[in-house]
């Protein structure tokens, strides 16, 4: 029996309208076709056929597929079984954005000459910041961040041009600054946009420097401070549901997830343990 097509949509107009597809196609063909931005995407199960470049191409299980804005393409089933993807769907702005921040100057769109790349740590990291998008109650600095990690490694690691990253300075007035931010609104869909804007340094710069002096990136810097403050609140008797909304946190269950991550224990272990001291 052959398995059904299946297709999940999403847009995030926080993330630059950032466009996202889960699917399984079968029986679908594309005919020949063009996008404004990037398609980039990672093969799970299956075989996608496709015109690219003036050559039939193939990308198999856990393979990424690429194509660039405006380069003419199409999309069949290379088996019987069909094919299943995630693909992200970037504004040429994006990727031009992010090779400019590595490169700390301007630079035109990044250009990838291959349609099928062979790379399993990349192909990892695109898999998992996609199940991170689909995922319920993430934070929007962390799929930023996410993102931003992944472009750059794209970049980074198979542009046709590729840009070299600046030596990391010392930066402590701009991670003070990210740190008291985080700490005075942490309750708050805090964007790296905004941590950007304060500091004055490029989204990729600012994450680097940060981690370099913190250990951890401002995104999970946000979680630490968040959890840090259910306890204070858990302590003094306040629910779990209060506490993970007051805390910035998107539900009960979205607490709990990083609780128990970071301390060891769910936030009900812990406020039945501090109540009965």
């Amino acid at each position: 029996m052959k398995p059904l097509e299946q297709t999940k949509f999403w847009c995030f107009p926080k993330i630059d309208n950032l466009e996202i597809l889960h699917a399984s196609y079968v029986n679908h063909s594309f005919s020949r076709h063009t996008h404004e931005g990037y398609g980039v995407g990672v093969i799970e199960k299956g075989a996608l056929g496709f015109y690219y470049h003036g050559e039939n191409l193939v990308a198999s299980p856990g393979t990424i597929n690429l194509v660039n804005p405006d380069d003419p393409h199409d999309g069949f089933s290379a088996n019987e079984a069909g094919w299943t993807y995630r693909m992200f769907y970037l504004d040429a702005y994006q990727l031009q954005k992010a090779v400019s921040e590595i490169a700390d100057s301007p630079k035109n769109i990044p250009f990838f000459r291959a349609g099928v790349i062979q790379d399993p740590y990349l192909a990892n990291i695109i898999r998992e910041l996609h199940l991170n998008f689909e995922r319920k109650g993430v934070s929007t600095i962390e799929r930023e961040s996410g993102l931003l990690w992944m472009l750059t490694q794209l970049i980074s690691r198979h542009a046709y041009d590729k840009p070299s990253p600046n030596l990391i300075g010392n930066e402590h007035h701009a991670v003070k600054r990210v740190r008291e931010y985080i700490e005075a609104y942490y309750n708050l869909d805090i964007s790296i946009k905004e941590l950007s804007k304060i500091t004055g340094l490029s989204r990729f710069h600012m994450i680097r420097v940060f981690k370099k002096e913190v250990g951890i990136p401002p995104h999970a810097y946000l979680t630490q401070i968040r959890v840090k403050h259910a306890k204070v609140k858990l302590t003094k008797g306040s629910s779990i549901a209060d506490t993970a909304i007051d805390t910035g946190f998107a539900d009960q269950s979205h607490l709990t997830r990083h609780f128990k991550r970071i301390t060891g224990i769910t936030p009900g272990r812990y406020s039945n343990f501090v109540q009965d001291k």
